[in-house]
């Protein structure tokens, strides 16, 4: 029976961001289009949703970034063997 394949990068960086979502308290979610109100309304609307965009980039950055330090803990793990 031949060895299971490793998960590729993109796996592993999908689960690891899914596990830092699941360690947040709270998880925001895009809100739908601002409703009338005028200019102001909307750019609150605007800028809350930003937030939250900014926030899911940096959990993606953050699962890169552990994913490259496992990834060199593992090789240099290796070569020690």
């Amino acid at each position: 029976m031949a060895a299971p394949e490793p998960p590729s990068r993109r796996q592993r960086v999908h689960e690891l961001a899914l596990a830092l979502l699941a360690r947040q308290a709270e998880i925001e979610l895009l809100s739908p289009e601002a409703t009338g109100g005028g200019g102001e309304e909307a750019c609150l609307w605007l800028e809350r949703n930003r937030r939250v965009v900014q926030r899911y980039q940096a959990v993606v950055r953050s699962a890169i970034t552990l994913d490259a330090l496992i990834e060199q803990e593992v090789a240099a793990g290796a070569g020690q063997l």
